[in-house]
Order: C-alpha cells, then structure tokens, then sequence
C-alpha cells in the first residue's frame, strides 16, 4: 500500500488549499503561521513545482476590519466582507512571497468558470500562462459578486475544480483534522485513521460528517466531494492537519495524512473527459494536418478545408480528414462563424480576417483527444 502513496516532495503541480480557521484566528491574520506556509511555497517552487493557493479568509478578514456581528451573515454583509477582506489577503501573500522572489497574482472565479465552457477555456489559459510565467495564483471564490445559485459554497471544492482544470497531479487540503476517519474522532474514540482511499465508495463516502469550526464552511462531506472531483480528473488528493508550522514540510516529513489515489494521470483524464463529450460540430482538415495530429499537434487554422455545424468557443468538434475518417474530438477555440472565415489560412493572415489578434491554435492539443 505504501507504494502506491504519492510524494508530495515529488508534486510536479500542487493545488493547496487554506481554510479560514487555519489563517485567521481571534486576533485576525495569523501572520507567523502564513509566513511559514509561504516560506513552504517558496521552497516548492525552487525544487521547479507549480504551486497553486486556493485561500480562504477574506470574509474572516473583513468582518473583523468592518466589526460586523460573529454569526451568520447576510449576503450583502458576506460580499461586503469579502470585499474589504479579500485586498488585504492577497497583500498579505503577496508581501511574504515576495522577499523568496516569488510573483503573486489574485484569480477570482465562480462556479459558472468551471460549467461554461467558454469561461473554463478563458480560465484554464490565464491559468496555464500564469504557471509558466513562474507565478504563484493566489485563488479565491468571487464572494463579493456570487450569489447561492453561482456559488461553489465552500473552497474544498473549489480546489478541486481548480486542480482539475490546470492539470495539478496532487492536491493538498490543509484543515483543522489530519485525515478522514470511520466516524468522528472527537466523538468516538474507537474511529480509525484511514491513511490510503483506493476507491471512493458509498461507505467512504458516507463518513463524511459536519464541519467543526465556527469560521470555515467545509467539512468531512465537502471534502469528500473534492476528494470525488480530484481523483476522477487524474489528481492525487491529501487531507491534511494544517494548524502546524510549515505544513506541506510536515507532509513531506511523514505526517499522518490521507491520501485518496488518482484515477490514472490528469492529462489521461481529461482526454477521456473531451472524448466522451457530444460533438456539435465538424472540422475537415487536409493530408499534413492529419499528420500533424498523429504526432501529438495542434490543429492550426491553415489545415482545415472545411467546417460543419453550429458551434461556439469552447465547444466540442470532432476532426475529420478529407476521406471522412474520424481522428480525433477537441474543445474549438473559434466558433463556427469565425472557423469558417479562416479555415486554410495561415496565421499571419487571421487577424486581418477577424479583426483581433488571434489564438494560433483552431484546436491545442491539450483539448484534443487523438484517436477518436
């Protein structure tokens, strides 16, 4: 069993996830513990891992600034409280990542960023382009604009949306428990620590509980769920004690954690995601652009001959050659209308045609699945 565990030490792109009672404590920030989480990151970084922060605290943080009531809020005085709270959490990462030389950036989503195709495309790029540009994103949920129906609700989900849509091969939930447990250890004392889940199955499942702090929203279910997204999308997932100093040294030390097993490589998985999509159109493409995609290519405009279908950004097309043979099904980054304007046109010559500076692929071979 051991063998199969993975090694954070080894991550080649890590997702962490902070909860809200890990950052923000009676006092507000916790400064000493976020100081020797980012000094963690920094130390991830230089061994060349991508590193991903999804963090909660900014509605902790801001209803502290604006002395709102403790209890529920409203949903005007949650946005409110993000707001205020969301500026001064991303200075704060952004002033202890930057003596290590590391580049912070904020990325707010919604959940209508992972269900829309087109704002999935929009937001896996700007994440794609900010990784390889050696930032670390610092990422949170759009509190101060999303409402109940365009909410992920809790950030242990959300960083599971996240680590399956740039492609991270672990994912490290940082909380207030060291793992999951067959009942709840603080109210049974015969629970046991599970430290590897294979399978997710409706018994595993059904030992999520409730969540246990008074300030972050996530709990045994929620991360479950996350565990669910993950491990499906190709991803290693680890629930995590985080209230310790360095945790992602602690993981790699040999803290007690739980790892859920992913299910085969995330690049593998997302293939077969694209694949089993429905087309809603066709491209037909000439005899070296057939080639070019045996050889693991992108579909460039200049290939295509001929375009069918009604479809927009972001939407799945499958790819044919000139015989009619299906070789392989991808997420088009022009719509019908536009593809048809370029179609057999070099790239030099399509902004001219559209108007704007344009994307090189028609399909990047990280939305194709070859072989269709």
């Amino acid at each position: 069993m051991a063998a199969l565990t993975p090694e954070i030490a080894r991550a080649r792109r890590l997702v962490v996830k902070i909860g809200s009672a890990l950052l923000v404590g009676p006092e507000g920030l916790r400064s000493g513990w976020l100081r020797a989480l980012c000094d963690d990151v920094a130390a991830w970084r230089a061994r060349g891992a991508d590193v991903v922060l999804v963090s909660s605290g900014s509605i902790a943080l801001g209803r502290r600034v604006l002395g709102l009531p403790a209890g529920a809020l409203t949903l005007e005085q949650s946005q409110a409280a993000a707001a205020v709270g969301q500026i001064r959490l991303a200075r704060a990462y952004e002033e202890m990542l930057a003596p290590h030389g590391v580049t912070t950036a904020q990325v707010l989503v919604t959940l209508e960023d992972t269900e829309n195709r087109r704002r999935y495309l929009n937001s896996r790029a700007t994440m794609q382009t900010l990784l390889s540009l050696g930032v670390v994103p610092i990422v949170n949920e759009n509190d101060t604009v999303a409402t109940d129906e365009i909410r992920f609700g809790d950030n242990d989900r959300l960083a599971a949306a996240i680590a399956v849509t740039c492609g991270a091969d672990q994912l490290l939930l940082l909380s207030d428990v060291d793992g999951l447990y067959t009942a709840n250890p603080k109210t049974d004392p015969d629970a046991r620590h599970l430290a590897v889940v294979e399978h997710l199955t409706a018994d595993i499942e059904a030992m999520g509980g409730d969540p246990v702090s008074g300030v972050s929203k996530g709990g045994m279910k929620t991360k479950l769920m996350a565990a669910r997204t993950a491990v499906s999308g190709g991803c290693a997932m680890a629930i995590a004690e985080g209230l310790v100093e360095r945790p992602l040294t602690a993981v790699a030390s040999g803290a007690r954690v739980t790892w859920f097993l992913p299910e085969g490589d995330p690049q593998g998985a997302r293939k077969r995601w694209i694949a089993a999509m429905k087309p809603r159109g066709e491209l037909i493409v000439d005899a070296g652009a057939a080639v070019a995609l045996a050889q693991g290519r992108s579909l460039l405009p200049a290939g295509v001959t001929g375009v069918a279908g009604v479809f927009h950004r972001g939407d799945p097309v499958t790819i044919r050659d000139l015989r009619g043979t299906g070789l392989a099904q991808g997420l088009t980054r022009y719509d019908s209308t536009e593809a048809q304007q370029i179609a057999g046109k070099r790239s030099d010559q399509i902004a001219a045609i559209l108007g704007y500076d344009p994307r090189a692929a028609l399909v990047h071979r990280d939305d194709m699945a070859v072989g269709r």
